[in-house]
């Protein structure tokens, strides 16, 4: 435990601190996706509720962040991309992170069942307790594939969205669901290559750390193929047409040609490992490029 972990201030936490404990990058992509999802859907919401139901994906997404950091101030505070967040640097105890964080769960859980319906409530809950309790406290501290399997914690917002406004889900959220899960293990691997050291120092099992940066790369090369399948399956099974069509074939090729490069890359210095940051940056692209295609898709077609 490091000294920053020890510190406590005696004032309240400032509102930017609660803030930044929903990590609101992160919540970006996490919007989108599930915004997606309920434009994509059939049928009608009203757009008040509509507006609601992101609403609650934001707040559960920003809860589950924040119960995240209230059980790693610990590891946060050894890592130099993490020493700076609100628990680490000692602008909040850990108490005020733990309420807050399982408040707003309650409230963007019950907030959804009154605005949509318990499916879509049922999910949001279930996407929480599985980022908490299967993903940050069981498999991230455990093993190299945290990631892999915690990558489902990413991958219910479109579900969610199309549930808020259908009541049910059906084959393409659950598409969209896989495409994301599958999309977790390049994406997130391309950025543990450059901050590898970070993990090691936090003594968390990120593949480069236990398993060494060439069996990542293989594996970034190996679950893009994965990926691609996800990504043009929708396509494959007629529930989208030739706009996600065209935004699938595009965007996974280049995808897959800055996976090959990360793949045949030898440099271990992280200041030089350019192909992998851009495929980190263009993986966060390619998701918005092909979610973003789903909603024009079924849009135009309908």
């Amino acid at each position: 435990m490091t000294t920053a972990t020890l510190v406590s201030s005696s004032m309240p936490a400032h509102w930017r601190d609660f803030v930044a404990l929903t990590k609101p990058r992160v919540m970006t992509l996490v919007v989108f996706t599930g915004l997606c999802g309920l434009l994509a859907a059939p049928g009608h919401i009203h757009p008040v509720l509509a507006f609601t139901a992101i609403l609650c994906i934001a707040l559960g997404a920003g809860a589950a962040a924040a119960l995240n950091q209230w059980w790693e101030a610990d590891i946060d505070a050894k890592m130099k991309r993490t020493a700076s967040r609100p628990l680490p640097a000692g602008r909040m105890d850990r108490q005020s992170a733990l309420h807050f964080g399982v408040g707003l769960s309650f409230f963007s859980v019950i907030l959804m069942y009154m605005a949509t319906n318990w499916l879509a409530a049922a999910v949001l809950l279930v996407s929480i307790l599985f980022y908490v309790l299967v993903y940050t406290m069981w498999l991230k501290p455990r093993t190299t594939q945290n990631i892999v399997i915690g990558g489902a914690a990413g991958a219910f917002p479109p579900v969610i969205g199309w549930a808020a406004v259908t009541g049910d889900i059906s084959a393409l959220p659950v598409a969209l669901f896989m495409l994301i899960f599958f999309w977790t293990p390049p994406h997130f691997w391309a950025l543990a290559l450059f901050v590898k050291t970070d993990y090691a120092a936090a003594g968390i099992p990120m593949l480069p750390v236990v398993s060494g940066e060439v069996v990542t790369r293989r594996q970034i090369w190996f679950y893009t193929f994965i990926m691609a399948a996800a990504a043009l399956a929708p396509v494959l099974l007629h529930l989208t047409g030739v706009i996600y069509g065209v935004a699938a074939i595009g965007g996974t090729g280049l995808f897959a040609l800055l996976a090959f490069q990360v793949y045949r890359h030898r440099q271990t210095d992280p200041a030089r490992m350019q192909p992998e940051k851009r495929l980190f940056k263009y993986s966060i692209l390619y998701l918005f490029l092909l979610f973003g295609a789903v909603v024009v898709d079924r849009w135009l077609l309908a």
